[in-house]
């Protein structure tokens, strides 16, 4: 039997857009977005067709995805759903307050009916209506979740409310883990999952990103309580997106989905790291990428019990 993990969940949502473009009011404080550099209609058709190639790749690969069409012109970032929510065992669900005013309508009721239907959800909490008092966590992009020993880390960023933090974690029994974290020219990192990614037998983390040498050791110590391999990240792989990869549970055991961009990035010694532990699966997303994220953030992983057999 292929080896599974509460780490690595086996089926994923997912949102094909077809009217891509990489989000001006996010450009403000993600210094990972880029200009696409050709006409709008051209990189929406790109995006599209990206999305569709990587989720036909993570079908191939055996894992179920849930792949749901966004037709609108007013949520450019919605190709990123992990933001507004995650799910955890036991059936629970959080919602969540996002940053940017035009990516709070990402929020999808057809989403969440599906999910009841389909998996066993015991309860939705909610955390959106605190964009009214400016209070924001945009959820696996802000935290980085560690299943198996019940921590979520956390960037601080306009993105990442530590009262919130401390809620969430509260609420769903995690211990936070919170730090500062800048990249190259010093800027702060906007989300988390740009330079950590937590398996269940390695993590793939920037420390060198995490200015308080202190902080930097406290941080790499509580990866390591989990006896996990530690892949350290430079900053040119960050900024490659070599950390926004996500652990999954395939037809055939563990795969790290990751962009092609990120995989070209990492040193030989690193992948051999990687490859005891799970099958890499690049994603070939180019104009994605332009938008400021990865393959992390692209799926939203559904870390629930299913109503009825699988038939991905």
């Amino acid at each position: 039997m292929p080896r599974s993990s509460v780490q690595a969940p086996s089926s994923v949502a997912m949102i094909r857009p077809h009217h891509f473009t990489p989000n001006t009011l996010t450009a403000r404080d993600n210094h990972f977005q880029t200009d696409g550099g050709a006409d709008a209609s051209s990189v929406a058709r790109t995006a599209l067709d990206e999305v569709t190639r990587a989720a036909e790749a993570l079908k191939n690969a055996g894992v179920r995805v849930h792949l749901f069409e966004d037709e609108g012109t007013a949520t450019p970032d919605s190709v990123f759903p992990n933001n507004w929510f995650s799910t955890h065992s036991g059936g629970h669900v959080a919602i969540y307050p996002m940053y940017a005013p035009n990516r709070r309508a990402e929020r999808r009721q057809d989403v969440l009916e599906m999910l009841k239907h389909t998996y066993r959800v015991q309860d939705i909490i909610d955390y959106s209506g605190l964009e009214q008092d400016d209070l924001f966590l945009e959820g696996t992009g802000a935290m980085v979740i560690d299943h198996l020993e019940r921590v979520a880390y956390a960037a601080r960023s306009k993105r990442t409310s530590e009262i919130l933090l401390e809620r969430f974690c509260t609420h769903f029994n995690y211990e936070p883990v919170v730090f500062d974290a800048v990249d190259a020219q010093g800027q702060p990192i906007y989300h988390t999952n740009v330079l950590m990614c937590i398996g269940t037998d390695f993590a793939m983390v920037g420390l060198s990103a995490l200015p308080d040498t202190v902080r930097r050791r406290d941080v790499a110590e509580r990866l390591r309580r989990g006896e996990r391999d530690i892949v350290d990240l430079t900053h040119a792989q960050i900024a490659n997106f070599a950390g926004n990869a996500i652990e999954l549970q395939g037809r055939d055991g563990l795969i790290l989905a990751l962009s092609s961009r990120a995989l070209r990035s990492l040193e030989p010694a690193q992948i051999k790291t990687l490859e005891r532990h799970v099958s890499l699966l690049p994603l070939d997303i180019p104009t994605i990428e332009h938008a400021g994220g990865s393959v992390r953030c692209m799926i939203a992983g559904l870390h629930l019990s299913a109503r009825s057999p699988q038939n991905a």
